[in-house]
């Protein structure tokens, strides 16, 4: 819309959108454009000899603004932003490296943290150990609500940018730290995490005072005897001694053993049967025996313990 930036007369002034007298300034009413004031002014409505259409000036007014296209540009920069981040993200996942994100909430199912200009989820499953050790009377939700503003090293997992999906794991971030300080034949004390029928997960405790890392001791490695249910003997917060008698660095496994702590039973039974230096008894001559009882071998048994001996273990 345009106005003129003069007066009509000395206080009349012309109000386009209704063609009334007004006594406003005319700075601040409206009209289409000179031809417009022409014609009204033939109809008398405002003095001939007060007014020339070459001697008003039109200037353009914010009655109408052109809309601002900021909002759009801001629009674009946040895109483009987000998908410098979304390439930042699928870079750390293939490079492995270890990010640091401040935790912003949680939810049913893990935590929300921060990467950047993006919210990723870290699973509670993929949360380190060391949080529910630390405070066992605690649910997972009150560890979450209590981490909530604190920085978290974490490891990205799965970054798709045309699903939205940005996953995090803080136990394959805790790996890369802890696991070149445990070797097979180490013994740690332990405490049993989750009891499932195949075996037991125990969350190992470091000189920190912290169990940074989880391993597995198989149903048959928890004792010699022949186990029905893994429950009859382990449960959820039992603290345990274990060995370590397998690491999988590639799939970051650790495979442990509560039995191999003890002796085989069936070595001991048999360190009993047969000396020390290894020989079999099989003359009767050399065991005590008395003129009305002599203790005699059972025929093939120093052929057994023949074979016995020429197998490892």
């Amino acid at each position: 819309m345009l106005s003129l930036s003069s007066r009509i007369g000395s206080n009349t002034c012309l109000d386009a959108s209704s063609c009334t007298y007004s006594s406003l300034s005319l700075s601040s009413l409206v009209c289409v454009n000179p031809l417009i004031i022409e014609r009204i002014c033939q109809r008398n409505l405002c003095p001939v000899g007060k007014f020339s259409t070459n001697a008003a000036k039109i200037t353009p007014t914010t009655v109408n603004p052109i809309l601002d296209d900021s909002s759009d540009a801001n629009n674009r920069q946040s895109q483009s932003r987000s998908s410098a981040d979304w390439k930042a993200a699928r870079a750390y996942k293939e490079s492995g490296f270890i990010y640091e994100g401040k935790i912003q909430g949680f939810n049913g199912g893990g935590l929300l943290v921060r990467f950047f200009s993006l919210v990723g989820f870290l699973p509670f499953p993929q949360m380190s150990p060391s949080h529910s050790c630390k405070e066992p009377q605690k649910s997972i939700h009150e560890i979450a609500k209590g981490l909530t503003g604190s920085i978290i090293s974490v490891k990205v997992i799965q970054a798709n940018e045309e699903m939205k999906k940005l996953v995090f794991s803080e136990k394959d971030a805790v790996w890369n730290k802890y696991s070149s300080r445990v070797n097979v034949e180490d013994i740690f004390v332990g405490r049993v995490g989750s009891v499932e029928d195949y075996g037991a997960f125990i969350h190992l405790r470091f000189p920190d005072g912290l169990y940074h890392l989880t391993g597995l001791v198989h149903v048959s490695e928890v004792s010699w005897d022949l186990i029905q249910d893994i429950r009859d003997i382990l449960n959820e917060g039992d603290e345990v001694r274990v060995k370590v008698i397998k690491i999988d660095r590639e799939k970051s496994r650790i495979t442990l053993s509560i039995k191999q702590l003890e002796e085989d039973p069936l070595l001991e039974t048999l360190e009993k049967v047969i000396p020390q230096d290894g020989s079999v008894i099989s003359d009767s001559s050399s065991m005590s025996s008395s003129n009305s009882n002599t203790i005699e071998p059972l025929p093939g048994l120093g052929a057994i313990f023949e074979e016995l001996l020429q197998e490892d273990g």
